[in-house]
């Protein structure tokens, strides 16, 4: 049992230079029974734009904070103790920039067990502790709550979340053993493990009620007042009833399969290389027995563990990336020379077609146009996109009226002259240069001299698709990312003859839709798709040598991608994959791989065979008997498939730096973490290859200096 109150943290102390502290001021409420609240508001003085957050020297007043209130109430002066935050935000959790430079495995350890001490203080005070969660609490925010002895929580906070196991570590100031405790084992598992892996996915005030994480809930309006109120009926002897804490049959029984079907869950979905949800899982199957202070002092050194390695290291510059980078895109022109856009034109009314429709509709609130060929298409487009509006009216997040009204803003039609008044037309037709330049032709003698035109292809020339136009410089690249309304990625292309006024229009846009857009010259494939191409065009040169197909998806494990190249490519449509691929070979035929049995194989039904959690296990019988007489006998060890991709996409990125494609290395890692679901862990994709010595091997240097590396590999 660890002595926090023996422990010396001095060393850590010297990290509070440049910490933005947050303040833990105290007043006395004078509750309506006569009894005495101390509530502490957790306050860094800036606005809600910087959420409070929790660094050393924040931890170190909080905690002298909590021992005078310790003192006061064996004194008898106060009945209970409440702690909130500042407007819209408890607390952010810890002070990540501080943790990224601890220096050492001690100094992590001493950050995990100084957030214990004082945290941890909240259920040894004398008294009742309440957590008031009035808006934000992430990690370390929660875990204020979750020390506490009762949780209240605004309905309109928000978020409510422990992500830290998509950031490489887990949580380690006593969520991982307090949350299972409180909520039983399956749900913890989803809070701690499965919602951080699905995106980052966060609770709502009410998820978090239901869940019991939070014992009461209150609207915005009187939310302080009302969890006063309850906080005194509390004291009054008012019972707190938590349905989902767990008994002795569940620790007994339901806890160790949960774990079971957890890891193998993860095994399924991510493979064995990230750390952190298996420590996490780890922490969780221990936490159904032993004292809160043992799972403490567990936690401790699992997060001494994981801030000190290459996957956390990896995780802050890849956070940074997300977090700063992306919100100020590289190479966009000023915001001010953009076009206002009034009304949206979109080529083509099939299924891409029309998610962009709803993306533009619900995000811009501009009447948006689409035609296609035929009025039985049109129609057809139309009619998808209401359908999309009505369920998500009935999911409750869209009132009627305002069903009705982007309903009413959706138009199709195969006259194109009604694209005259429209600022910014972007095409999402048949993927061919021809097809592209002829539907542009045809819209630009009927839109004003201004108007932007942008396509949405994948790998095909802008320069070339706009070479016929009368105004080449009005034509900028705007690639999206299937599923459109989830990927939060755009691709903007900029052609030697892009205006800075189209190029500004597409970045103000694309901020207006809700996504990161990241600047790329026009070359073959861009960037996510020239490098997809060449982990593609290894993993089918390793089947056509011989290597069975499953052993392939394997030999990829060690990337991290979401899933396999093959079902990568079963995912995005073996036909696109074929027409990508030939579209490096063309461009760079030393370099990438094709085959031509591909197209063949793109013409069948269904070419793969997968399990239950989506993995390849291999052809199907029609693709077995196209494949026949195409296949080597020589199949690659996975070490060697893995070398080859490794090295390739070394390679490719280093020519891409090389040739001006984007800005800066940390353009095409931002690129692959939005665009292609790249982990966390990775960094995306450079920091990894330089940790694996790929970079070294290609061009005997390194894409960062020094590498990103975690404390103990430096």
């Amino acid at each position: 049992m660890t002595n926090y109150d023996e422990i010396d943290f001095s060393p850590i102390q010297a990290l509070t230079e440049g910490e933005v502290i947050t303040h833990s001021p105290v007043r006395d409420i004078r509750l309506p029974s006569g009894k005495v609240l101390a509530l502490i508001t957790l306050d860094n003085g800036r606005d809600h734009t910087r959420p409070n957050t929790l660094g050393p020297a924040t931890l170190t007043e909080l905690g002298e904070t909590l021992a005078d209130l310790k003192a006061r109430a064996a004194a008898g002066e106060i009945h209970a103790v409440g702690i909130t935050g500042k407007q819209y935000i408890l607390a952010a959790g810890a002070d990540l920039s501080d943790i990224s430079k601890v220096g050492s495995r001690d100094n992590a350890r001493l950050i995990a067990q100084l957030g214990h001490k004082v945290l941890g203080s909240l259920s040894e005070l004398g008294v009742p502790s309440f957590a008031f969660v009035n808006g934000l609490a992430l990690g370390g925010g929660l875990e204020i709550a979750l020390n506490s002895t009762y949780r209240t929580v605004d309905s309109s906070a928000a978020a409510v979340a422990l992500p830290e196991v998509f950031l490489g570590i887990i949580p380690g100031w006593g969520g991982a053993y307090l949350l299972p405790n409180l909520i039983g084992i399956e749900n913890a598992l989803e809070v701690v493990i499965s919602n951080p892996l699905k995106q980052n996915r966060m609770l709502k005030p009410q998820q978090a009620y239901e869940l019991d994480i939070m014992d009461a809930i209150f609207p915005a309006a009187n939310f302080l007042e009302n969890s006063l109120a309850w906080a005194d009926a509390v004291l009054g002897g008012k019972k707190v009833d938590r349905k989902n804490e767990p008994g002795k049959i569940e620790r007994l029984t339901k806890w160790p399969i949960a774990i079971k079907m957890a890891r193998g869950m993860l095994e399924s979905k991510i493979g064995t290389v990230p750390k952190s949800p298996y420590a996490a899982l780890e922490l969780l199957d221990k936490a159904k027995s032993g004292t809160k202070a043992e799972g403490f002092a567990r936690e401790d050194e699992a997060l001494a563990d994981l801030v000190t390695g290459d996957q956390f290291a990896a995780s802050m510059y890849a956070f940074d990336l997300v977090q700063k980078r992306a919100k100020r895109p590289v190479g966009a022109p000023d915001k001010t020379l953009a076009k206002k856009v009034t009304k949206v034109g979109i080529i083509g009314a099939g299924l891409m077609a029309s998610q962009f429709a709803l993306l533009f509709v619900r995000k811009l609130q501009v009447p948006v146009l689409i035609t296609d060929l035929d009025q039985a298409r049109v129609d057809k487009g139309v009619a998808y996109i209401h359908e999309e509006i009505g369920k998500l009216e009935a999911k409750g997040r869209l009132d009627a009226d305002s069903a009705n009204k982007l309903r009413g803003l959706v138009t199709g039609t195969t006259d194109k002259s009604l694209y005259a008044d429209c600022d910014f037309v972007i095409e999402a037709v048949f993927e061919e240069v021809g097809v592209k330049q002829q539907v542009f032709g045809e819209i630009e003698k009927v839109i004003a001299d201004d108007a932007i035109l942008a396509t949405n292809t994948s790998s095909l020339s802008v320069e070339e698709i706009g070479a016929k136009l009368a105004h080449p410089e009005r034509l900028v690249g705007f690639h999206f990312f299937n599923p459109v309304a989830v990927m939060p990625l755009i691709e903007i292309v900029k052609t030697p003859e892009t205006s800075d006024a189209a190029l500004s229009t597409a970045f103000v846009v694309a901020k207006s839709l809700g996504k990161s857009a990241v600047l790329t010259a026009d070359a073959p494939g861009f960037v996510v798709n020239r490098l997809l191409a060449k982990v593609m065009g290894e993993a089918a040169r390793a089947v056509y040598e011989g290597t069975p197909v499953a052993d392939v998806e394997k030999a990829f494990a060690p990337l991290g991608l979401p899933m396999g190249p093959f079902q990568l490519i079963d995912l995005v449509g073996w036909k696109v994959a074929a027409h990508v691929q030939d579209t490096m070979v063309r461009a760079f035929p030393d370099r990438f791989y094709a085959n031509d049995n591909f197209h063949a194989l793109a013409e069948l039904d269904a070419v793969v065979e997968k399990d239950k959690g989506g993995r390849v296990t291999g052809w199907t019988k029609q693709a077995e008997k196209v494949l026949k007489g195409h296949v080597g006998s020589s199949p690659a060890s996975a070490e060697t498939i893995l070398r080859r991709v490794q090295d390739g996409l070394a390679q490719e990125i280093k020519i891409m730096l090389d040739e001006g494609v984007v800005p800066e290395v940390e353009d095409i890692d931002l690129c692959l973490i939005l665009g292609a679901g790249w982990p966390f862990i990775d960094g995306g994709a450079s920091p990894y290859l330089d940790r694996e010595g790929a970079s070294e091997r290609v061009f005997q240097g390194t894409f960062h200096t020094p590498p990103i590396r975690g404390i103990e590999n430096r």
